[in-house]
């Protein structure tokens, strides 16, 4: 009996078409992948799957049973975790394990040995506020909780999301470890290297399977989709200019030192990484630099301005797209666009030609009027990145804008990043996307709130003998 079976499933929303005719099986104790862009249908298959929503047509089967007729026992015998982590956030770490061990009756005790590898990495935390912790440790804690039934079968949708490379490859060799348990895993990704550690991937596209195979054979079938070519762009070499100047910044809370002494220069026009694993400190850093938190000591000047003296003024000449990119869901597109316009004090008359010219631009024209929410991933991306260089800022800000991005998109997505640096726009980036990191003029990489490294990706492959900045990244980080 396979662990899990779909037969021509489909599911509609509306008008749009979500899963046409899907079919697949997976093994008893297999690591299956679903790999796939944005808005492939990944996330409906796996509701259907763990009974969260109902199919319009064909049958699938979870364990031998079935997900409409069973679903109450299909509940008990599997395991789920969601893109964005199912967790308790105002509950410790304790508090959030005891609680879902209680929901499916049972006890930590009892299945303690099943997580026991991965929970001993936060049990040094379990007094902690699950909302405190960091991305690799929200996670970890997720997979704990996901497993402490013991389920039969582990449905995990993209669950590395903006997790580091060293937490993201620790978390793998914890799936591989459950699977020698006999565990069946179907895991969504849209990370290459997790792909290929699956025994097999399905490619869905538009909510069709196109292919089921082994990474390697579907990887090279569908290349041009899943492994877009790299991006090339002439490196910035304006030492004069600087338009960046830290100097022993520092930022405290309370006892702990979240940012400890940094010391850089970024220059005008230049592609800036700014690299480290989850609670290094990055976004505490960043939004000292964005004049939307004092620091506690040293000096940063912004575009001219001292972040702590001048807050307002740095504000006024810089861009800034947040981790869950600042648009208003609810607004259309069009009235996205002409309210950041107002706030960045665009002249009225500008407004309108200008919003035309960024719709041509990004291809959203025909969705104009079509309300923000409703956008795929991608477009919501590359439009909160347009509306945060709208004003032509002299630096833009980005935290992790490509978390959760397909590697099509995302190659997108950076090429408008390099168009707006050809325009003299300086770009500060976060990314757990070391390929990404490739693409930067230089990098700095954090680790326990301190400048590790710092150098052009060229130059720190050399200096620790690396093959890529994927390894740069896990000796510098992985010695923490």
């Amino acid at each position: 009996m396979e662990a899990v079976t779909l037969t021509n499933i489909s599911k509609r929303y509306g008008s749009v078409e979500a899963l046409r005719g899907v079919s697949l099986s997976v093994a008893p104790g297999e690591l299956f992948g679903i790999i796939g862009p944005d808005g492939a249908g990944k996330t409906s298959l796996f509701r259907i799957l763990t009974t969260l929503l109902l199919a319009d047509g064909g049958s699938a089967s979870v364990c031998g049973l079935d997900v409409v007729k069973d679903y109450k026992a299909i509940r008990r015998r599997v395991g789920y975790m969601p893109g964005r982590f199912s967790l308790y956030p105002d509950l410790t770490v304790e508090e959030n394990l005891n609680f879902f061990a209680t929901v499916f009756h049972t006890t930590i005790e009892e299945n303690y040995d099943l997580v026991r590898d991965i929970y001993r990495q936060i049990e040094p935390f379990r007094k902690r506020r699950a909302g405190a912790l960091s991305g690799g440790m929200k996670q970890k804690l997720a997979l704990s909780c996901a497993l402490i039934h013991k389920p039969d079968v582990l449905f995990l949708d993209e669950p590395t999301t903006g997790v580091d490379p060293v937490s993201r490859k620790e978390f793998w060799g914890m799936l591989r470890r459950l699977k020698e348990q006999g565990i069946t895993i179907i895991a969504s990704t849209p990370i290459i290297d997790e792909a290929r550690q699956c025994d097999r991937i399905a490619f869905i596209n538009e909510g069709e399977i196109k292919g089921i195979d082994t990474p390697d054979r579907i990887l090279t079938r569908f290349a041009g989709i899943l492994c877009p070519p790299g991006l090339q762009h002439e490196r910035v070499e304006n030492h004069e200019n600087k338009v960046i100047e830290v100097e022993g910044l520092t930022k405290r809370f309370g006892n702990f030192t979240a940012v400890d002494h940094i010391s850089f220069q970024v220059h005008r026009g230049e592609i800036f990484g700014f690299l480290g694993a989850n609670g290094a400190g990055k976004t505490t850093a960043m939004r000292m630099l964005t004049g939307l938190s004092r620091p506690t000591g040293g000096k940063a000047c912004v575009a001219g301005f001292d972040v702590a003296s001048q807050p307002e003024e740095v504000k006024k000449n810089i861009g800034y797209m947040s981790q869950k990119f600042s648009l208003y869901e609810d607004l259309k597109v069009w009235e996205n666009i002409r309210l950041f316009a107002g706030i960045y004090g665009i002249p009225e008359a500008e407004i309108a030609p200008k919003t035309e010219e960024l719709l041509l631009r990004l291809g959203l024209e025909k969705e104009r009027d079509t309300l923000v929410k409703s956008l795929p991933l991608g477009w919501k991306q590359k439009l909160a990145f347009s509306v945060s260089i709208f004003h032509r800022p002299k630096i833009v800000f980005l935290d992790e804008p490509t978390g959760g991005v397909d590697p099509a998109t995302r190659r997108q997505f950076w090429e408008l990043i390099y168009q707006a640096a050809d325009q003299g726009i300086t770009i500060f980036v976060t990314t757990h996307y070391m390929d990404e990191a490739e693409y930067c003029d230089r990098v700095s990489v954090m680790v326990d709130g301190r400048i590790e490294a710092l150098g052009s990706p060229a130059e720190l492959k050399g200096r620790y003998e690396a093959k890529d900045m994927d390894e740069v990244f896990t000796k510098i980080a992985g010695r923490r």
